[in-house]
This record gives structure tokens, sequence and C-alpha cells, in this order.
């Protein structure tokens, strides 16, 4: 007897459906200019100090005209789309559709949702000036340690700025870096830690931000799963 098709398993229709969200997520993204994509941590309350810096930095940087970019969700995602929400401005959800957790928060004004973890990653790096990333967990580092890859390989030719937010946080990997990776281990050099920038305030954060000229993509340009960050940029 014939099974039934199941078109969400099936590997041919697979293919279709990662490059659908590709093409959609390009498409969306493009209406979009000056972003800055935030990440964190989804558990944390909105009263968490991490949160209130995070919505008072996306208010900021909203009122400059900046557009917010998160992954949609609860938690720092939802703080910096309220202060983005707060101040007028662009304020824009990457989701993720997964069982547990992820749900769209009250403040996105326009939003995308993609089935595919990869898909998504890449929408959240394509087209931002600066990343910022507040305390968080496996979501959060597999993030940056994937952005700071692509930096330090070239993936990326201009060089965005990776704001680490929270010394009391990030430090301790900070150093463990230094002093495993670069000095003991030597799988890194010093030179490739100089791609983090550790903050403790908004101010400082804004001002690592504003020191960056604007990046201009052209999303139809790419051949690739990460050629994203191979195309020419402009300022």
């Amino acid at each position: 007897m014939d099974q039934k098709f199941n078109y969400a398993h099936d590997t041919n229709w697979r293919i279709f459906r990662i490059m659908a969200e590709f093409v959609e997520g390009f498409t969306f993204l493009s209406q979009f200019d000056q972003t800055v994509t935030f990440f964190g941590s989804a558990v944390f309350p909105q009263d968490n100090p991490y949160c209130i810096a995070a919505r008072e930095l996306a208010n900021r940087l909203a009122t400059d005209g900046y557009t917010v970019i998160t992954g949609g969700g609860p938690g720092i995602m939802e703080a910096a789309n309220h202060g983005a929400y707060e101040a007028n401005g662009e304020s824009v959800g990457i989701n993720i559709q997964i069982p547990t957790e992820q749900r769209t928060n009250p403040w996105v004004k326009k939003s995308e949702a993609f089935n595919y973890f990869y898909t998504r990653k890449v929408m959240m790096a394509f087209s931002a000036q600066a990343y910022i990333y507040f305390p968080g967990g496996f979501g959060t580092l597999d993030e940056l340690f994937e952005l700071l890859n692509l930096e330090k390989t070239k993936k990326i030719e201009q060089q965005i700025p990776i704001i680490l937010y929270g010394s009391d946080f990030w430090q301790p990997l900070v150093e463990w870096m230094h002093r495993s990776l670069a000095q003991h281990h030597q799988t890194l050099t010093e030179t490739d830690l100089k791609l983090l920038d550790l903050v403790d305030t908004i101010e400082d954060a804004y001002q690592i931000i504003k020191s960056v000229g604007p990046r201009t993509i052209h999303p139809f340009s790419v051949n690739d799963q990460y050629s994203h960050n191979d195309l020419k940029h402009t300022q």
C-alpha cells in the first residue's frame, strides 16, 4: 500500500522550502536600511537590568533612524523591540518556529518567520551595520561565534562591530579566550580577539555603533549559504 506523501519531510521538497525561506527573507530585509541586530536570552523578565538596558539602547538607536532587528521572541528580544517601538522606529522580528519558548513579542511591527535556524541566522546577520550581544544561552553563543568566524575569515569583508554588553557575563569568556586559546594553545591570535568590543554602558555601545558608516547590501547577488557576507559593501 502506498504511504501518504509527506511534503514537510521529503528531502526534495525540503530543498525548495529552504530556498523559499532564503528568497522570502532577503526580500523582506531589502526594505530596511541602517540596521542593528540585537541578540540575547529569551528567558529574562522585562525588569531584568539587561532587558532595561536593551530597551533603552534600542530606543536611542531607533530615535536616530536605525532599524532594530531581533529574533522576535521574549526576553532581550522583546526589550529591544519595545524600545524601538516606543521611539516609533522600525521594530523587526526574525522569528523561529519551534515547539517551546519562542513567540512573537507584541512590540514587533514587521516580522518574518523561519522553520530552519540556519536560514534565520543568515537573515539576522545579513545586513546589520552592528551586532550587539546581551547575555544569553546556547543560541546567543552560537550566533556570536559564527559571526566571529565569518569576520576572522573575511567572509564579511567590512569589519562590523561585535559588541558584548555586560562584563560581569562576558569578561570570563573573553579572559578564557585570551588565556587558553590565544596564549596557551595559540589557536587564535590576540588580533583575532580585537574583533570584540566589551562594554558596560549604553553610551559606549551607542558610540561604537554611531562610528560605523552605513552598510549597503544587494540581497539577490547571493551564491551560497554564507555568501551574503561576501557581497560588496559601499559606504
